[in-house]
């Protein structure tokens, strides 16, 4: 590749990610290192990847769980599932989620590198993918997901990285329902009540920052989910 490839490495063996951050360096990459799965997913969001390695058996958020989550954001985002887990079906899972390869530890680095090699240089070779939308118009305002701003009537908000993917996620699906459980999914990885009572709360926030839209509303879907609504003026 033309530039230096950034590779994002979850891993929470202190030793292991050390030693895997350096060699990665020594071989000409970027690497950022992330020690859970929580910490991981947030430096996904915040930074610009090439190829994810990732530890299965992760705290926070376990590594099947994170590249589910990735692949939701990235489908065309390579990722490596390195793992002490031997089974058939744990290989399997990580295949079904995406995963570019499956790497049982302990591994050779060598090896390790030239798979990474391999993946990229296919990646590299590949068709580019569409650019992901990060700026989106919503009635006469404007929310830019990059840099997490809302401008409503000329004056500029910064959103909270919670509210930019819940409204985000209404943005994608203007005009039609977004289901609750699938929000809940997507940003935080599971269906949970009172993580649902947290959404509640955002989708408030949302419709006070766009009251003074008269053409925009966020409508509640009894029992399915919310739809932001965008009438012509």
């Amino acid at each position: 590749m033309a530039e230096r490839a950034h590779i994002l490495l979850v891993e929470d063996d202190p030793s292991m990610g050390f030693l895997l951050e350096e060699f990665l360096l020594m071989a000409g990459y970027d690497v950022t290192l992330c020690k859970d799965g929580q910490e991981g997913l947030r430096a996904f969001r915040a930074g610009k990847f090439d190829l994810c390695l990732l530890d299965v058996m992760l705290p926070m958020i376990d590594g099947f769980c994170l590249g589910e989550q990735i692949r939701k954001y990235r489908k065309d985002l390579p990722i490596i599932f390195l793992t002490a887990r031997t089974r058939k079906e744990d290989k399997l899972r990580g295949f079904r989620l995406g995963a570019d390869d499956y790497i049982v530890k302990p591994f050779d680095e060598d090896v390790l590198l030239c798979r990474i090699q391999a993946i990229l240089r296919r990646v590299s070779d590949a068709e580019p993918e569409p650019v992901d939308i990060e700026i989106f118009t919503i009635g006469d305002a404007q929310f830019n997901y990059a840099t997490q701003s809302l401008q409503v009537k000329g004056k500029s908000r910064r959103i909270t990285e919670r509210e930019s993917e819940v409204l985000r996620l209404l943005c994608l699906n203007k005009n039609n329902i977004l289901r609750r459980q699938d929000a809940l999914e997507r940003i935080w990885g599971t269906d949970d009540y009172f993580l649902g009572r947290s959404f509640d709360v955002f989708i408030a926030k949302l419709r006070k920052y766009l009251k003074d839209e008269p053409n925009v509303r966020i409508e509640n879907v009894f029992g399915v989910g919310f739809m932001l609504v965008e009438e012509e003026g």
